[in-house]
């Protein structure tokens, strides 16, 4: 929600619109970011104005609608809730999910009450639209601010950009389909109403629904006779319900350090099973008496114990699962182009584009551990300058060879599948870059690269204390100086 926890070459292309054959592909991916790929035609060539439909009116999909209009496009962009802002809307959950704790039916926001920023508000800010202290609206004008924060700054930039008359707020996509003539048909519902259905046709589909709506669920042998109540931090709000319990929080993701430390100051016992520590763990954590760390749960029992790898037990009141979501798109039905297979959104060409019907339909946000809006910016001026003409995409066989280079590279290196939109490491500010050049954009600010790397290593160093500690004033200094340009 923050930095999300999910990084981007050839020449010449189609772009003519074919009906879609849906495909499976089995692949091997990775992508050298060094050859020329998409190329930019003469300014002087007509640009079509297209109707689109974007679907999410989060930081995505304002993104979208905004680089969309700019390119001369007509987006109309499906929100399902009453307002913008998407993962930054904060609510809490519907009476319904207290018998779905692990959410699998759950639609709405994953934000708790407390969270504030894991990244510092200057590098979190779309590019020309600063995420700064001096806006007018501002009322957390903290480095690290709260949610609160984010979904105002949200929404000045649709307020400043004009995008609110673009939105259909509490309307619902449930389908999307490609004719025979190759549009789309977006298929819709008003949300309150008798469940009366519209059906439009669109020239292409921007998606951007986020990736924090289905939630993911540890598997535990033995916690189907379990007594104890688990439940998804996407139903996790404030820590009172714990009081005086023994919490177990599965996962070491930014949502789970947090949520520990929340529960911690009302439970009477926090136990953060994270599968990436040692079998033999089991340590009490600096500046809590009453947290622990320890490796993963190897059972659950009947009478309410639950064993980790380690050997160790505890009795617990409460399996908090805190690990993360899955992409889903349940509008694009079965016969979509893409498929889902471990977390895996394929096949994507630069994670963006099914190859077979490009470039009508297109994917924004899906990487994680990235900077969320600059992405999305990003993503949207190229998606957006693709669709009008003015750049130009390879040809399938160049696009297919692309994302096979992705999955050789996760091969050589081990990783699953689920790793294919992870762009940890320097990758995402090369796919950012790559992205800016296609599009005629400057490269990513050296500033925003450098704090970006500052946070996360004062992160590492000050677990407890970043967000209100940092060493990288000068930084700070240098982006504000950048920041006057945009007032």
């Amino acid at each position: 929600m923050n930095e999300t926890n999910r990084d981007g070459i050839a020449h010449g292309s189609s772009t003519e619109k074919r009906p879609a054959e849906a495909r499976r592909i089995q692949a091997n991916s990775g992508s050298q970011l060094r050859k020329p790929l998409c190329s930019l035609l003469p300014a002087s060539m007509p640009s079509p104005s297209l109707r689109l439909a974007v679907v999410g009116a989060g930081a995505a999909g304002l993104a979208a609608a905004r680089e969309l209009r700019r390119e001369g496009h007509a987006p109309v962009v499906f929100e399902r809730a009453a307002a913008v802002g998407g993962t930054w809307l904060y609510a809490s959950p519907a009476p319904a999910a207290a018998a779905d704790p692990l959410g699998a039916a759950a639609t709405h926001s994953s934000l708790y009450a407390s969270l504030r920023t894991n990244l510092p508000r200057e590098v979190m800010g779309f590019l020309d639209f600063p995420f700064t202290a001096a806006r007018g609206s501002v009322v957390d004008a903290r480095r690290f601010p709260g949610h609160q924060e984010v979904l105002r700054y949200l929404e000045d930039f649709t307020q400043r950009f004009d995008l609110y008359g673009l939105v259909r707020f509490q309307t619902e996509v449930v389908g999307v389909r490609r004719e025979a003539g190759g549009r789309w048909a977006v298929t819709s519902r008003k949300l309150g109403e008798k469940g009366e259905q519209d059906e439009e046709l669109y020239d292409a589909v921007v998606v951007c629904n986020g990736h924090y709506s289905e939630p993911r669920v540890a598997s535990i042998p033995g916690a189907d006779a379990w007594p104890g109540k688990q439940m998804h931090s996407h139903n996790y709000r404030v820590p009172e319900p714990f009081l005086d319990q023994v919490v177990i929080v599965i996962g070491a993701s930014a949502s789970a350090v947090d949520i520990s430390r929340d529960i911690a100051s009302v439970a009477k016992e926090v136990h953060i099973a994270d599968r990436s520590a040692p079998t033999s763990t089991c340590e009490q954590q600096p500046e809590y008496d009453n947290m622990w760390l320890h490796s993963m749960i190897d059972h659950a029992q009947g009478d309410g114990t639950v064993v980790f790898q380690d050997g160790s037990s505890i009795k617990a009141d409460v399996i908090m699962h805190c690990t993360g979501y899955l992409y889903d798109f349940p509008f694009l039905g079965d016969d979509s182009t893409i498929t889902v297979d471990d977390n895996c959104v394929d096949p994507l060409y630069k994670h963006v584009f099914p190859i077979e019907v490009a470039p009508d339909l297109s994917f924004i946000g899906v990487p994680w551990k990235v900077i969320p809006f600059p992405l999305f910016e990003l993503q949207s001026k190229w998606v957006a300058g693709i669709l009008s003409g003015r750049i130009k995409l390879p040809s399938k066989d160049e696009m297919m060879e692309d994302v096979k280079a992705i999955y050789s590279r996760l091969e050589t290196r081990g990783w699953p599948k689920r790793y294919t939109h992870n762009f940890s490491g320097g990758y995402q500010f090369e796919y950012d870059d790559w992205l800016a050049e296609q599009c005629g954009h400057p490269p990513i600010e050296e500033w925003r690269k450098l704090m970006y790397a500052a946070n996360a290593k004062n992160k590492a160093a000050r677990p407890e204390r970043y967000r209100d500690e940092w060493d990288d004033d000068g930084l700070v200094a240098l982006a504000n100086e950048d920041f006057k340009k945009y007032f």
